[in-house]
């Protein structure tokens, strides 16, 4: 049934002429993703291939498409919207945000990512709630889903950004004082902790990332296949299988959205 509806919505766009609706997917599916954020996907270092949820959901959509497909890791979220924008991928798998939505039209979410901190062993700190305060500095990746958020919200503590986003670099800072906490997403900071000694996650979470998929401004018929398609893959168990395929913690099946962004 999804796949004929699938089938419909290529007809009709074909047939629609050259206006915003009538944008679709060409002959070959086009992904991508935020190469250092394996929430969304990695390469097998045994296989060298791509896994994870974004690699899974390109290849079931391509199969339902009929279409072959290629998927390639992008330089951070502004590597996975300038693609999507230049028409060098079709779909873009990157955290949805209000600010990302003026170059690109987003799906609904298909999973959440917990977003925590990090501190060095020796922190007073001890849970999320005490991290909004005087004299607290917190790092995050410049142009992470979490960056944003946190300049949205935070009222009291100093927000230092990096460009790079390397843990290493952070638990340096975090073991010399010039940070007290380090915000990234949940997986990641779990990997970290477990072979880094003297460094641990504060309990609970600050933010639940929406990982969503990103098509060009304007191309109502691919998004409408995409939302079809997550709809299908989320009530079927395909996302929390792809989840818990990739070893993800941290990271939940986001729910059905009341309304499509679209």
């Amino acid at each position: 049934m999804v796949r004929t509806f699938i089938r419909t919505c290529l007809v009709a766009a074909t047939l629609a002429g050259p206006t915003a609706g009538a944008q679709t997917v060409p002959g070959v599916l086009r992904a991508t993703y935020i190469a250092q954020n394996p929430v969304q996907a990695f390469v097998d270092p045994a296989s060298g291939r791509v896994r994870g949820p974004a690699a899974d959901i390109t290849r079931a959509l391509a199969q339902q498409l009929g279409v072959p497909w290629t998927i390639s890791g992008a330089r951070g979220a502004v590597g996975v919207i300038e693609r999507v924008v230049r028409g060098e991928a079709d779909i873009g798998f990157v955290a949805f945000d209000p600010l990302r939505a003026v170059d690109v039209d987003f799906s609904q979410a298909y999973s959440l990512s917990q977003n925590a901190y990090l501190v060095a062993d020796a922190s007073p700190l001890c849970c999320v709630a005490q991290v909004d305060a005087p004299d607290v500095r917190i790092g995050v990746r410049r142009g992470d889903a979490g960056e944003f958020f946190l300049t949205r919200t935070l009222k009291k503590a100093t927000l230092v950004r990096d460009e790079g986003g390397s843990l290493e670099d952070a638990a340096r800072q975090l073991r010399a004082g010039t940070l007290s906490a380090y915000a990234a997403n949940r997986h990641r900071l779990t990997g970290f902790v477990a072979v880094t000694p003297g460094y641990r996650i504060l309990e609970g979470n600050f933010y639940p990332v929406e990982q969503a998929i990103a098509v060009r401004k304007g191309n109502t018929a691919l998004l409408g296949i995409l939302n079809t398609f997550l709809d299908q893959a989320r009530e079927s168990g395909f996302i929390a299988a792809s989840i818990r395929g990739a070893g993800l913690s941290g990271v939940d099946v986001a729910p059905a959205p009341v309304a499509h962004k679209n």
